[in-house]
This record gives structure tokens, sequence and C-alpha cells, in this order.
């Protein structure tokens, strides 16, 4: 009988989430606020040095700086900036959507500290004694740019001015403005005919008011510019530039659109697989993916985050891990079908086997975005951020949302005795008399032994391993600015580029190129990378002609030497923390042979990533360290899959006396995970092909590592993580002194020695 009410409650569940969904997703996107890579801006980070012998840098100290930095911050009119202490000593800022990029470098870091001083340099006054907000731009009497100050107390101006007056001849009050940090040209005016001052009055009367207007040789643009900053206040400390970057407007328009439009494609060919392999499971998990999407968003939103260009990238990343749920579930539930269960019985048992697989997997996938997050700076912070919260709310609609919406339609009724709805052949299933059990089904790789050819996967790896290490060793990495220092330029131009056309503009500047690399579907982009930091002045002259030049503002990203090597290390000690993290969690979860098996495995997969980017001579950037701490965390899931299957096996077999039950299990196991391996790997490779033929050029060496990563990842997990267990295991068993005969002794003595 058709329960018609369990129907009914679907539909009116997806018709109520649906609906929720359409009317909240547009004001859900207008909220996020965009990163610097998707809306252009500019990213610094300064180390806080003392502005004078004795001084500490504390967190008082810091906290007072980062304070002064959103006072200035807020002369730019930008919203919702940025301002994060980094460490004891170091303060990062990002302005997302800045107009003015240079006015912005200018603004933050210069200091202009105004005094009033008598003719033998004694200080009367300073910047302490201005109004909060006094400083104006205004004009004098003869048309001339000028900056009105209103002082707190007039009373207090008075008797300087009294003072002053009083020391004739020499009554003159010294009107004084340092520029320790800060634009060039400005200071140039200021020290055309006065040096250091921009003014010195006679006294001629005692001034009863709180108003004083000085005249310098500036421009209204640098007189509007003086008045803000005297207005932000002056800075307690020294800034000491050590890391910048800025993106272009348009750049970040670009990338957004390209990576929206790659996710797109991605996400349609998964719901065509889906549908087209598991049938209706497989249209359930379009609705829950759908749900899934708009979830991460809606959290997103909700935590105030910054959403990046390698944030997107983890959304649909996100996608291709959301689906691996559901291939495992719907793997599970075609195994019961196959045994004779019904649809109920197959549903409830297909669900709570494949929970556990889900949950490891999961788990040490967040555990790799942790150690991202935490040794992360920046756009990798982001990444992290957002895969963090795509595997939860994966989890979240795979597991249980995928369970809920798929019941109301089992507990229903309808596909009773229809298995062919869920991607089962009806002539395919046992009868349920005979006791089947899901692990004696047989599979379509039951001919192959994966076991038996472990010398020859050992080899090649080990054959493989070793070019690349001689590789690594000769021609080393292509290492980014991130890692190595320097200034990188990348230019978007509205006609095809050339490299001598790049190189010209560059020689204009007195700039030698280390070297320069066109891309772009019409050659309209263009990198190169300069030995040595570009200073402020430098950038903002560049930043200036190649706009006028290409028609498009340059992204400019300087790295100084300390930041480089501690990226570098940061990088080493984030791989070392995941790989001892997953060894303990496996160790627990399974035994210590899967926990080194699968370590080794990992080790494997981010080498050859490494060695690959050596041989291509493709440039490692963070985005890079990003990728390979993802497959650190994503490749583990095949190889948890299959030592899932591996653990249930072995209760079944309940005593392991032989060699050959060793091999049995691993063979047996891998061939009853290889279909759900295969499929999960697939997806998202389906999501980082798309990122790559359709994605914004910023992340296409993010992309290509993925792609790495993957394929060799999924190599690993069936040819070395799992034979690898075999020969510890049966180690193991040598040391117990169960292999006794000299028919087992002897199949021991094939296996590769470790």
């Amino acid at each position: 009988m058709v329960k018609r009410s369990r129907i009914v409650a679907f539909f009116l569940l997806v018709l109520i989430i649906g609906s929720t969904m359409g009317a909240t997703t547009k004001n859900i996107l207008n909220n996020i606020k965009l990163g610097l890579d998707l809306q252009g801006g500019f990213e610094v980070l300064y180390d806080v040095k003392p502005a004078k012998k004795g001084q500490k840098i504390d967190k008082e100290v810091m906290a007072s700086t980062a304070e002064a930095l959103d006072r200035r911050i807020n002369v730019l009119g930008v919203s919702e900036p940025s301002i994060q202490i980094e460490g004891k000593n170091r303060i990062r800022v990002q302005l997302a959507g800045v107009k003015d990029q240079n006015e912005a470098r200018e603004i933050l870091s210069t200091q202009a500290n105004l005094t009033f001083r008598d003719a033998n340099d004694k200080l009367m006054m300073d910047g302490s004694d201005l109004k909060q907000g006094g400083a104006k731009q205004t004009f004098d009497e003869n048309g001339a740019p000028s900056v009105s100050l209103t002082l707190k107390s007039a009373d207090k101006f008075r008797k300087v001015s009294e003072q002053i007056m009083n020391m004739a001849p020499n009554n003159v009050l010294v009107i004084w403005l340092d520029f320790e940090e800060g634009k060039d040209s400005f200071k140039e005016e200021v020290k055309k005919e006065n040096p250091k001052y921009l003014s010195a009055p006679t006294v001629k009367q005692i001034f009863n008011q709180n108003t004083v207007s000085i005249v310098g040789s500036f421009t209204a643009e640098e007189a509007q510019t003086l008045s803000s900053l005297l207005n932000a206040g002056s800075l307690p400390v020294k800034l000491k530039e050590v890391y910048s970057t800025s993106v272009g407007a348009k750049f970040g328009e670009q990338a957004l659109n390209e990576t929206i439009f790659a996710g797109i494609i991605g996400v349609i060919i998964i719901y065509l697989f889906m549908i087209f392999y598991y049938r209706f499971p497989g249209f359930i998990a379009t609705v829950t993916l759908s749900i899934y999407i708009y979830l991460v968003l809606l959290i997103f939103d909700w935590m105030n985050g910054v959403l990046t260009l390698p944030g997107i990238a983890a959304i649909i990343l996100g996608v291709g891990m959301a689906v691996d749920a559901n291939i495992i579930t719907y793997e599970r539930i075609k195994e019961e079908l196959k045994v004779g269960k019904s649809i109920k019985s197959a549903f409830q048992a297909g669900e709570k086997n494949a929970f556990t697989s889900i949950l490891d997997s999961n788990l040490t996938t967040i555990l790799t975005a942790g150690v991202l997050f935490f040794y992360g700076t920046s756009t990798v912070k982001g990444f992290a951020t957002m895969l963090i919260v795509s595997i939860l709310m994966s989890f979240l609609t795979a597991v249980y949302g995928s369970r809920l919406l798929l019941g109301f339609w089992v507990h229903s009724g309808l596909f009773n005795k229809k298995p062919s709805w869920f991607g089962v052949n009806p002539s395919k299933i046992k009868d349920i008399s005979q006791n089947y059990d899901t692990l004696d089904l047989p599979t379509r790789f039951d001919k192959i032994d994966f076991i038996k050819p472990r010398n020859k996967y050992f080899m090649i790896s080990g054959v493989l391993i070793a070019v690349g290490l001689v590789i690594l060793i000769i021609f080393r990495l292509n290492l980014s600015i991130d890692f190595s220092s320097g200034t990188r330029v990348e230019v978007l131009s509205n006609t095809p580029l050339t490299t001598e056309r790049i190189q010209s503009a560059f020689e204009k500047h007195n700039l030698e190129t280390d070297d320069i690399v066109i891309s772009g579907d019409k050659k309209e982009i263009g990198a190169a990378r300069l030995i040595g930091v570009l200073n402020k002045d430098e950038v903002a002259s560049l930043k200036s002609d190649f706009k006028k030049e290409f028609g498009a503002e340059p992204n400019v990203s300087t790295v100084s030497p300390t930041i480089g090597k501690e990226l570098a290390k940061n990088a080493v000690i984030s791989l070392i923390i995941a790989s001892i993290g997953i060894i303990i969690y496996v160790s627990i979860r399974f035994e210590l042979y899967m926990a080194i098996a699968a370590i080794v495995s990992l080790l494997h997969d981010a080498f050859f990533m490494v060695a690959f980017f050596s041989i291509t001579r493709l440039e490692v950037d963070l985005t890079f360290i990003a990728a390979v701490l993802t497959i650190v965390g994503y490749s583990i899931n095949d190889t948890i899959v299959t030592f899932d299957r591996m653990r249930e096996n072995m209760h079944k077999k309940k005593r392991i006396k032989t060699f050959q039950d060793i091999v049995d299990i691993a063979n047996v196991s891998i061939r009853q995970t290889l279909t759900r391996s295969v499929n999960t790997v697939f997806t998202v490779l389906i999501t980082v092909i798309s990122l790559l033929l359709f994605g914004s050029e910023s992340i296409r060496n993010f992309s290509i590592a993925l792609l790495v990563g993957l394929l060799v990842g999924v190599y690993s997990s069936i040819f070395i993580a799992s034979t690898l267990w075999v020969v510890l295991k049966g180690k193991e068993l040598k040391k117990k002194g169960v292999i006794r005969t000299v028919k087992e002794k002897k199949k021991y003595s094939d296996q590769p020695q470790v």
C-alpha cells in the first residue's frame, strides 16, 4: 500500500525549502563581503617597530596602533575594513573595494607630526592640542590652499601667543610638519623653501581664539590629505611594510565571473552524473547538494566572512566532497538490495553501514583544513574557513538531509519491488533465503589480483620518486614571491600582450624582470617577477603608468625575505602536523599499520605534486600549499573507505591465521570499494577540471595541483596504501609466529622488505 502522505510531505518540505532559498538567496549573495581578489583592493602587512628608544611593543601599543589605523581608514570611506593583529608585532590591513589604492597606502603609513615651536625650538603645542576632527582644507584670502585648525583650548593658544610675543625680536611661531614616512613629492613641496616647517609667522598680538590657519606650498589635494592625516592622529609606532598586494577592480570582476561560471558547469555535470548512475537517489542527491550550497553561503554570511577566489573554489570542491557521502551511502544501499533485502531494509542498513566511513573521512579532512586555518594567511585562511564550513554542511545535508528526503519515498512504499529505481538490475538480486551477506557479493573486478603485483607498484613509485627527487635537487621549485621574496606584477590588457611590450613598459621604470609569462585565451594577461621589493612610491608610479598603457590597473604584490622564509617554514610545519594528526586518528579508529600505510600514501601523493611542479616549472605559491594539504585531507577519504571495508572483512574473518588471509582481505576489500572510490574521485575531478578549463587564471596552478593530487591519490589509495598494509600486517604475523608452515613461509618471502 502506497502511503501518499509521505510523498505529499516530501513535496511540501521541498517546496518550503525551495521557496525560502529563492526568496533569500539574492540578499545573502548581496550581503556576503567579497575579498580583494574578487572586487579589487589593497592588503598590507606591517612589522610594528618602536617609534623611540626604549619603547616596548606590547598588547596595549598594538591595540592603540590598530585604532589609529582604523581612524585613518575612516578617512578613506572604506566600508568594513579588516585590521588584524598577528602575533606580537604585526598588523594586517585589508581594504577591499578601495577606489584609490595609492591614496590608501599613503594615509595608512604616513606620519604627519604637527608641532608649534618658538625660535629656540622649544615645543609649545603639538597635534594633541587639536580638537577631534578639527583640521579642514580651506583657502586663504589669496585663494591659495590652506589648512584650518581648530584647537581644544583658546586659552592655551592665548598663553602661547603671549609668550612668543614677549620673545621679541625673535617672536616667531614656527609651525613644523615632520613626515617620517610618506609621499616624497609632498615632502619635496614642503622642503622647497623652508625645510621641515610649513610657516613661521611673527606674533605681534595676543590671539584669544581657538582657530589657526596654516598656508604652505601645497595643492588643494595635498592640503586635504594633510587635514585628513591630522584628524586621524599620529601613529604611536613606526610601521615597516613587509608584505603587500593590490588587485585591480577589473581583475577581481573577471576572476569572479569566470570562477562562478566554472562552478555552474561543474555542478551541472555532477548533477547529471548522479541522476544517470544512481537514478532516483541521484535525484535526491541533487536536491540536497543544492541545499548544501545555499547553507554554505548562508553560514558564511552569518559568520560575516570574506569570500575569496580560493573560497569559491572550496565551495565547488565541497560539492564534489558532498557527493562522496551520497555515493558511499547509495553504493551501500545497492549492495543491500543485491543480497535480496527489501527497499526499506536496504535503505536502513545502507545508511547505518555508510555512516562510519563518512564520519572518518570527513573528520580527517577537517583536521587538515584546521591546520590550514591555523597556519595559513589571508586567502589561504579564507580557503580553509570555507572548506571547514563546506565539510560540515556536506555532512549535514548528505547524511541527514538525504536520509530524510529519501526516507519519505522509501517509507511511502511506492518503490517496493522496484530496485531498478535505485540503479540495481533485478536479475542480479540474490535469493534472500541463501543468506548472502554484502561482503560475499561478487564484483566486476573479481578476476583482478590487486595485491600480487605489489612489488611492481613499489618499484614504479620508488623509481618515480627517485627521478622526482633528482629533478627537484637539480631544478628546485619555481617559487613565487610568496616564498622567495620580491615583487610580482600581473598585467591585464584590452589587447593581446607580448613579452617585448611588457618588458618595454618595465624598462621605462628602469626595472629588470626575472621572467614574463603570457596567458589567457586572448593573451590578455601577463605576469612578471622582479628581483627586490618595490617601495610604495615605485608601486604607485607603476600602477598609474600601466593603467594608462594597458587599460587596467595591474595587480602588484611585494614580499620581504623575512615573510618568504616564514611562509616556507609554516608550510612544512603544516604538513607535519596534519600527518601526525592523521596517524593518531587513524590509529585510534583503525590500527597503527593502517595509519602508517595511510601516511606513507599521503606523503607519496604530496611529493608527486611537488615533483610535478618542479618538472613543469609551474609557480609554487600559497594556493599550492593549500592544494597539497587539501589532497592530504581528501585522498585519505578513499583510503579510509577501503580500510573501513577491510575492518569489516577482518571482523567477519574473526582470526587471521595465514599471510594469504591478509591478501584475501585486502583484495576483496579493494574490489568491493573500487566503484565508489572511482566515482567519488570522478565527481571531484569534474569540479577541478571545470575550474581548470573555465576558472580564473589566478587559481590555474591551484587547480592543476588538485588535479595531479587527485589522480595520484586514487592510485596510491588502491595500489600503495592497501598493499603496504598487507606487507606490514604480514610482518606482524611473522613476529607472532602465526606463519609456521614452509608453504606459508614461502608466500611470505615473496613480500618486499619494508
